[in-house]
């Protein structure tokens, strides 16, 4: 159901970053179109450089241009998402989200779209539970906002916990859900027009 589709895709710091590149190659099997903005963070954990080839789009990372001026780039990408996908998600991102912040170019593009957003968040157990990012999950969800809950396995710190960002399959098979229902969605509301003008 991805087939056409354009999908933006948010990376954000966590060690699950390097797994982008794999969730690129995947939606690109599906034949979606992928643009990728990045957090300052998650280029410490993988480089833009490749997820600009894997993606074979250039990506977006800063919202001033070398100018020093604000650019709009954030509104065109807005524009042509079908889907916003944040994979993986951090507790930053989660709490910038729910409370309404825009102070980069992802959580400013975040606030600008129409279409829907999925997120898939990825982190230590103790911060996964922690009851602020459990308000602030519950609260995205309040908006609208999907989640693909994280799993139960290894942590990066060592031990075994939730926390873990969903197997990748799993995240596709959702944003394949979403798009399928936005579609349905706008179909039926332009079948709907044309009854009410016919």
């Amino acid at each position: 159901m991805l087939a056409g589709q354009h999908v933006l895709l948010g990376v954000t710091g966590s060690i699950a970053a390097y797994q982008a590149a794999d969730l690129i190659g995947i939606l690109k099997q599906q034949m979606a179109s992928v643009r990728v903005i990045m957090t300052r963070a998650a280029s410490r954990f993988i480089t833009p450089l490749t997820l600009e080839v894997v993606s074979e789009h250039p990506v977006t990372s800063e919202m001033f241009l070398t100018s020093g001026e604000v650019g709009v780039e954030h509104i065109s990408l807005a524009r042509m998402a079908d889907l916003f996908l944040i994979a993986p998600a951090t507790a930053d991102i989660i709490g910038k989200l729910a409370s309404g912040i825009a102070d980069d170019m992802l959580s400013t593009t975040a606030l600008a779209v129409s279409c829907p957003i999925l997120i898939a968040p990825a982190m230590n157990e103790r911060m996964w539970l922690n009851p602020m990012v459990a308000s602030n999950v519950q609260r995205l969800k309040t908006a609208g906002i999907h989640i693909v809950d994280p799993e139960y396995g290894p942590m990066a710190c060592g031990g075994e916990g939730w926390g873990r960002l969903a197997r990748l399959d799993s995240i596709v098979q959702h944003a394949s859900a979403l798009v399928r229902d936005a579609v349905r969605t706008s179909n039926e509301h332009v079948t709907e027009l044309a009854t009410v003008s016919g």
